[in-house]
């Protein structure tokens, strides 16, 4: 199996990829830094699965073009494509610039939409899989947070529309919704809000993992379309 995660430096995606490669797969991790995915890749450098380190830009359109023509010549196949990355910034309507929605916007949904349409013919070829890691936030979208809930109520738009296309052609698709997950990103929404940052309270990346891999694990019979996760503590 040949898996490329993007956002894999760090957090939900890191662990992903560490889980991928400990269960023999193949992983291309991406991410703007070459030095944080090296890192990365190096705590799992005794699984089984091999890892490839490629930097990637999302919000760069060329980038994103450069890196389909780099894929292609140096890794071709391709059995799953789990979105990681992403943007997250708070502001206020009041204070908030339509730039600061763009921003978002580039990553979360175009970036993420280019790099899919790039991957679709290796995807269906190898009759696989296409995770988009998505967030409980479309479920409460509080004050100061529009820009992130509104490119990620976009995101489900489309992955229900993905797969009504191509479902046909043996790819499942599956949007991940975790609750607060300990993170560097969660630790600094935590210190943001002015409250104690506690990991411990919280779903731990390594679980995300597991239950996206047991998705990806079952047979072409079946097929998770969306997945909903929270921490079981509460505080």
């Amino acid at each position: 199996m040949t898996a490329l995660v993007t956002g894999a430096s760090r957090g939900i995606g890191r662990a992903l990829a560490g889980a991928l490669a400990a269960r023999g797969a193949d992983v291309v991790l991406t991410g703007r830094s070459l030095d944080r995915l090296r890192e990365a890749a190096a705590g799992f450098a005794d699984h089984d699965g091999k890892a490839h380190c490629m930097e990637l830009d999302l919000a760069d359109p060329g980038d994103v073009e450069r890196f389909a023509r780099d894929y292609e010549r140096e890794i071709g196949k391709l059995d799953a494509l789990i979105h990681c990355a992403a943007v997250y910034q708070t502001g206020a309507w009041a204070e908030a610039t339509a730039d600061d929605l763009d921003a978002h916007y580039r990553t979360n949904v175009r970036g993420a939409y280019a790099l899919t349409q790039k991957m679709l013919p290796s995807l269906i070829a190898a009759g696989g899989d296409v995770v988009f890691m998505n967030s409980s936030v479309v479920d409460a979208t509080g004050a100061g947070i529009g820009q992130y809930a509104a490119t990620k109520h976009a995101l489900i738009g489309l992955a229900n529309s993905l797969r009504a296309e191509v479902n046909e052609h043996g790819v499942r698709v599956l949007s991940v919704f975790p609750g607060r997950t300990a993170t560097p990103l969660q630790e600094a929404i935590h210190k943001g809000e002015g409250k104690a940052y506690r990991p411990e309270k919280l779903l731990q990346p390594g679980d995300v993992a597991d239950v996206v891999l047991a998705c990806l694990s079952l047979p072409d019979t079946a097929e998770v379309t969306e997945l909903h996760i929270r921490p079981r503590q509460k505080y």
